[in-house]
């Protein structure tokens, strides 16, 4: 993706908290606030959507065996009946 300079003017205190968390995450400024813009229109969101989809694909057989019974109605709620001395 092309890059486009984008000049913007804030006040000293800003301009040293931006320069702060850049820092304090590894990153350059311009990483930085192009990530806090990401952010605010949702691209990390949609992001975080997609990963936990693919998560869920991925051990979609391991949810199933563990709770699957439960959500259909078959056995025992997930939980029940385990640690059975700690009621």
């Amino acid at each position: 993706m092309a890059k486009t300079q984008l000049n913007v003017r804030v006040d000293e205190n800003t301009a040293r908290a931006a320069r702060e968390r850049a820092l304090e995450r590894g990153m350059s400024v311009n990483r930085y606030i192009e990530e806090l813009v990401r952010q605010d229109t949702g691209e990390a969101g949609h992001t975080f959507v997609e990963a936990a989809a693919d998560f869920m694909k991925q051990y979609e057989s391991v949810f199933t065996e563990e709770f699957g019974a439960a959500r259909e109605g078959r056995g025992e709620p997930a939980g029940e009946g385990r640690d059975e001395g700690r009621h």
